[in-house]
């Protein structure tokens, strides 16, 4: 009997673990907008991706908050308790001239060693123009909304000196905030770019050429010594560049893809090497490549997905079980609206398919990159459908999803 009960309880903790392994993602929030398919939407939509705050909430940026015909603008920046609390912390609004002075179109949000939000804009912060125009900014704002300020108008210098297009900003060992843009600058290819918290300020600490650092630089990411690694691209092809923020000391290595193009940005895998995506052009395909933070041993894997060109995998995270977990923004398995898939940094291979995302899902479709919660739950969003009810409609969510992965 009690060997018998042993294996019941066994049979039941296996069972619990298959479960919660294999699980579907859930939506925690859903954003409705007003309307049969254009209209406001009061709390947002289109979000682009979320950050786990150090108190525990999750924090986003909504890219819009008006979807009309031929016109599509603001956005709001949001918190998120893991209970589905959802609060509007800013609303990007018009402003007399309809030119949004203070941004339009958030993107990734950042969290600064002062507790507050920083983020940027695709569009706004200058005058004379309606809707998607301007060059965006830099504004940051505290985790309960108050004390927005903007932290710098991009494209405000003479010839855009001072960057255009900024990326995702990243948390130095200094204590400041660093950032690219993909133009502008001296050689008008691109900047590397410093935010000081304690004061705001915001400084070009590098200029891109094809000659030194390479040009339009992809986002960046912070080294396990604090050094700073971006893909860059040049003439004969592509760049690993490392920035020392102490020295102020800029290297490159090439990177010698035969006659193929390197997407953007790069993840630190277990094993201290960096990893990223590689398409071929004109072939349909996606993989990983690994190479070391010198530059040198570049690995080529083989194609993991040749379905419509492999999709958009936005993003590349190193979970806490070893693999990459990737948002693959429109994955064909379910009809182009995206998937989750997780991949081996030994070979590359495809570990795993998760396909829930569509347009009668409650999940919605076209699935932007994942984060990992401390107890071991990816957290994500989308950009388009989910649940509403008749006279509104979904403008995508956030979700999490629980694969059974240990605690970060």
């Amino acid at each position: 009997m009690r060997g018998n009960f042993v294996l019941a309880v066994l049979f039941a903790l296996f069972a619990s673990l298959a479960h919660a392994g294999n699980s579907a993602p859930v939506p925690v929030y859903t954003f409705i907008c007003n309307g049969s398919g254009l209209g406001p939407c009061p709390n947002g939509g289109r979000t682009d991706s979320l950050i786990l705050g150090s108190d525990g909430n999750f924090y986003g940026a909504a890219q819009i908050t008006t979807w009309e015909t031929s016109l599509v603008t603001g956005g709001n920046v949001f918190s998120l308790t893991p209970a589905g609390k959802f609060t509007v912390l800013h609303t990007f609004t018009p402003g007399v001239n309809k030119n949004f002075p203070d941004g339009d179109l958030p993107g990734a949000l950042i969290e600064g060693p002062d507790g507050n939000l920083y983020g940027e804009t695709t569009y706004g912060g200058v005058d004379g123009c309606d809707g998607d125009c301007g060059y965006g900014v830099l504004f940051r704002v505290s985790r309960t909304g108050t004390g927005f300020q903007l932290v710098h108008k991009f494209c405000s210098q003479t010839d855009c000196s001072d960057g255009n297009g900024p990326s995702a900003m990243v948390l130095g060992t200094d204590g400041n905030l660093y950032g690219t843009t993909t133009s502008g600058g001296a050689n008008y290819v691109g900047t590397l770019f410093r935010v000081t918290p304690s004061s705001g300020a915001y400084e070009v600490v590098f200029n891109f050429s094809s000659t030194s650092g390479g040009e339009y630089p992809s986002n960046l990411t912070v080294g396990s010594n604090g050094t700073f690694y971006g893909q860059s691209s040049a003439p004969a092809g592509k760049f690993l560049f490392n920035y020392t923020p102490a020295t102020g000391v800029m290297t490159t290595a090439p990177l010698n893809f035969p006659t193929l193009s390197a997407g953007s940005g790069l993840a630190l895998g277990p094993n201290g090497n960096f990893y990223g995506f590689y398409f071929i052009y004109g072939v349909n395909g996606v993989s990983l490549f690994e190479v070391e933070p010198n530059g040198s041993n570049l690995t080529i894997f083989p194609f993991y997905n040749t379905i419509d060109g492999g999709g958009s995998p936005d993003g590349l995270l190193l979970a806490s079980d070893g693999n990459f977990w990737v948002a693959n923004f429109n994955g064909s398995s379910t009809g182009g609206y995206g998937n989750i898939i997780s991949l081996s940094p030994t070979d590359g291979s495809l570990l795993q398919t998760i396909s829930p995302f569509g347009t009668t899902s409650s999940v919605g479709g076209w699935p932007s990159q994942l984060i990992q919660a401390t107890d071991g739950t990816f957290w994500g969003s989308t950009y388009i459908f989910g649940d509403a009810t008749k006279g509104h409609f979904a403008l995508g969510t956030v979700f999490s999803l629980n694969e059974g992965l240990p605690p970060r």
